[in-house]
């Protein structure tokens, strides 16, 4: 697996606090684990669509969580999201993911980056405890043959943008160092933001400027985030709007270098830098943009996760269902 093995035993009191990204009611949540199997293998379309996906009970229960809902891609937490204390997985759950992965065509397997990094951080005792956890977050991507690890650029509160996004690389370059992420398939994406007053990221410039700061010196691509994207300014609700947004992403990043697309709806303005992700179809994005972006050709390589929020049993069936019924 890429070179890294596991070296500690699962540790379920980790696994069970691991949700989805966005904030909801377990309570409220019908965990598709707990209904029967289905009879039949789910409808799939041409495109990768899949959702973030609890791994509660074992890093492994999300492979099957995905399938069931409909999925032929997922992305995941490799640990808790909000805690520093590292989490070490088992041969055995690596094993299993990779088997029930390949059962049921479940690629790419994204892993996204805990929350609590910040590789851009003027504070050095904070940017070493960011810089160690990434490297974890690689080192577990590997074991579990992940295709991709999402990283957020950062916040360059304290310095200037241009010093926070040459840290973040740097930083990038630091963690990774002696591991072999072209050998374990593992390539880092950098995600866009939704622009906040010191969050790197808000331009698609801005990722571009780390990808090409790593160029060459590891496997370095871009997922780009619907609701990151609105809020930041661009105009992706109408359809001339779309278009336009598309060709300077190309122009910039370059749609080749999209591999994850993070679909979202939006609950703010755009322009209004506030991250509040919506069901598909249900916010001020709307409809028109995900039919777009599904079927443009461009980015049929690429794998389209949602990371919508659960508030009502059977959210995230529908979540998946909407975003396949916009593929022709």
């Amino acid at each position: 697996m890429g070179g890294h093995s596991c070296r500690q035993p699962f540790n379920l009191y980790w696994t069970l606090l691991y949700t989805h990204p966005m904030p909801h009611s377990m309570a409220r949540e019908q965990d598709i684990l707990s209904c029967r199997p289905p009879k039949r293998p789910p409808r799939l379309t041409s495109r990768r669509i899949g959702i973030h996906t609890s791994t509660a009970g074992g890093i492994f229960n999300a492979a099957e969580r995905a399938y069931r809902l409909g999925c032929n891609t997922l992305q995941i937490f490799s640990t808790s999201p909000r805690q520093w204390a590292p989490y070490e997985l088992s041969r055995v759950q690596c094993a299993e993911m990779s088997r029930l992965r390949a059962m049921y065509d479940l690629k790419p397997l994204v892993i996204h980056t805990n929350y609590l990094v910040n590789l851009a951080s003027t504070n050095q005792l904070f940017l070493q405890k960011s810089v160690q956890a990434f490297r974890g977050e690689v080192e577990r991507a590997l074991s579990l043959c992940a295709e991709y690890l999402v990283l957020h650029p950062g916040s360059f509160r304290g310095a200037d943008r241009e010093r926070g996004l040459l840290q973040t690389a740097a930083a990038i370059a630091t963690a990774t160092h002696d591991l072999d992420l072209a050998k374990g398939g593992l390539t880092i994406l950098i995600e866009n933001t939704a622009g906040s007053e010191f969050s790197l990221g808000g331009t698609f410039e801005q990722v571009a400027e780390v990808i090409d700061c790593l160029r060459g010196i590891l496997p370095i691509a871009a997922c780009i985030d619907t609701c990151h994207t609105h809020v930041a300014g661009y105009d992706i609700v109408r359809e001339e709007g779309i278009y336009q947004t598309l060709q300077h992403l190309d122009a910039t990043i370059g749609l080749n270098n999209v591999k994850v697309v993070h679909c979202n709806d939006a609950k703010a303005a755009r322009g209004s830098k506030l991250d509040r992700h919506q069901h598909i179809g249900k916010g001020m994005i709307g409809k028109k943009a995900f039919a777009i972006l599904l079927n443009d050709l461009r980015l049929a390589h690429a794998a389209f996760i949602a990371e919508t929020p659960i508030d009502s049993p059977g959210d995230d069936r529908r979540n998946v269902a909407a975003l396949k019924n916009f593929v022709i």
